[in-house]
């Protein structure tokens, strides 16, 4: 059993239940996942199956997509609704207040992860530190948000809805934390779903009951798995002949004179065998002009 599954992944189950949860209904210890979602959160998990795990690093489409509610006037110690409250405001903050501010929060940014988060500085996890009453410095990291949209506002209540688009590595709660301390109120996350991630988004995704479902009906490969291929569409093809095949399978890398439709600049190929079949990534080297395998599923 080899392809790609997207999860709609359940509030209050880390990334790793989710996987722990797919062994059993799949039977299969072969699983892993692209990009890791907090318990609060929801949405698009994609999973990667078999031979289909040698995917998970090598995804093109890495950006995200994000919709999160938000709460002005508190901040807590994990930047979202479930932590201790460290401070309270009173925030008056009007609609346009936040509007001016978003256009600062967006392009090329720097951003520190928050302590509650699964990243290791000196071999131990932020999120162990942080549960010991442990704050250390976190380096600044360069993230890229590519729009930020205020989808409702209550003046009243102070709460809110925005929907993010950005890249990997992005935390949402530390995107809310900032614009609150950048309007002197602070700021806390309410919610969260990703919408989109490597390529898929919500309507590809199924539930943990509805792949349950399809095991127990025995079509889970024919209803929920999706081709590994899937996730390099977007990539230029290139189609080997029977002897490339054969050497391309080998790991010998291919003289770029002899292969058809090789695009100047253009360094990533999905590449197909003789029969029409999938094999994997390919990089074309034009210093020494040569075609290797970046990755093969078969």
């Amino acid at each position: 059993m080899n392809g790609i599954l997207c999860v709609n992944k359940p509030e209050g189950f880390t990334s790793f239940d989710v996987i722990a949860k797919l062994r059993g209904i799949m039977k299969i210890k072969r699983i892993g996942h692209g990009g890791t979602l907090d318990p609060m959160a929801t949405g698009v998990l994609p999973v990667f199956v078999g031979t289909a795990t040698k995917a998970c690093d090598i995804i093109p489409d890495t950006s995200k997509a994000y919709r999160a509610g938000f709460r002005l006037g508190i901040s807590t110690d994990t930047l979202d609704i479930t932590g201790e409250i460290t401070a309270e405001y009173s925030s008056k903050v009007t609609e346009k207040d936040i509007l001016d501010v978003i256009p600062k929060f967006t392009g090329n940014i720097k951003q520190i992860p928050p302590m509650y988060s699964a990243i290791k500085i000196g071999g131990q996890k932020l999120c162990n530190l942080a549960r010991k009453g442990i704050e250390i410095e976190r380096p600044e990291r360069e993230i890229t948000v590519d729009s930020i949209k205020l989808e409702s506002f209550d003046e009243d209540l102070q709460s809110g809805v925005i929907s993010v688009i950005c890249s990997k590595g992005t935390y949402i709660r530390s995107l809310i934390d900032d614009i609150g301390k950048s309007l002197g109120c602070g700021g806390v996350m309410t919610s969260l779903v990703r919408t989109w991630s490597g390529g898929f988004s919500l309507s590809d995704c199924f539930t943990l009951e509805e792949i349950q479902k399809y095991a127990d009906l025995g079509n889970i490969e024919e209803k929920v798995l999706i081709s590994v291929e899937s996730a390099f569409s977007g990539l230029p093809k290139l189609r080997l002949n029977e002897v490339q095949t054969r050497m391309y399978r080998n790991g010998v890398k291919l003289d770029l004179n002899r292969i058809n439709h090789i695009k100047e600049n253009v360094c990533e190929y999905a590449v197909y065998g003789y029969d029409h079949e999938f094999i994997g990534i390919a990089c074309a080297d034009f210093k020494k002009f040569e075609l290797r395998v970046v990755k093969n599923f078969i």
